[in-house]
C-alpha cells in the first residue's frame, strides 16, 4: 500500500507527463523517503534511447531521484503551493546496470544536510535488490513567481 499515489504527488510535485518520474512513494520518514517509477515501453524517450536496445537515460533516473527527495522537502513545508524545488547540485553520480522497460526502479533518499532552504541528500536506485544508480542531490526551495511572464510583453 502506497504512502502516497500518484495525485498526492501530483498535489505535492509541479511535475507533469511525460516529466513526472515518481509514479508512487511506499515509505516516508522526516530525513527519508522511498518512491517508486514503474517503467515502461511507453516512455517517451525510449523512441530515441534507443530504439534498438531501450534504456533509461541516466540524467532521468538522477532526476527520478531528485523529484523523490523533492516529494520529502516539500511535503513538510506548509506554504508548498507557493514554492517550487531546484536541483542545483548533483555529486558523485555512477550508473551500475541498465534500467529497461519494465524495470520497477525503486529509489531510496536520504537527508544529509538540511537549512531552512537548502537540502543535500544521497540517494540508491535498485531494480530488483540491484544497484542500477546512485548520486548525491542538493535542492533548494525558490519562491514561485505569481503570473508567469507574458511571452509578448
Amino acid at each position: 500500500m502506497p504512502i502516497l499515489d500518484i495525485n498526492e504527488i501530483r498535489a505535492i510535485l509541479p511535475h507533469r507527463y511525460p516529466f513526472l518520474l515518481v509514479d508512487r512513494i511506499v515509505e516516508m520518514e522526516p530525513e527519508r523517503i522511498v518512491g517508486i517509477k514503474q517503467v515502461t515501453n511507453n516512455e517517451p524517450f525510449f523512441q530515441g534511447h534507443f530504439p534498438d536496445f531501450p534504456v533509461m537515460p541516466g540524467v532521468l533516473i538522477v532526476e527520478a531521484m531528485a523529484q523523490t527527495a523533492g516529494v520529502l522537502v516539500l511535503s513538510s513545508i506548509p506554504d508548498r503551493a507557493s514554492k517550487l524545488v531546484l536541483l542545483v547540485a548533483v555529486e558523485n553520480a555512477r550508473f551500475r546496470r541498465p534500467v529497461v522497460p519494465g524495470d520497477t526502479l525503486r529509489m531510496e533518499m536520504k537527508v544529509i544536510k538540511r537549512r531552512s532552504s537548502v537540502a543535500k541528500m544521497a540517494g540508491i536506485a535498485t531494480v530488483d535488490g540491484l544497484v542500477v544508480a546512485e548520486a548525491e542531490v542538493m535542492c533548494k526551495l525558490a519562491d514561485k513567481e505569481a503570473q508567469p511572464p507574458e511571452a509578448n510583453a
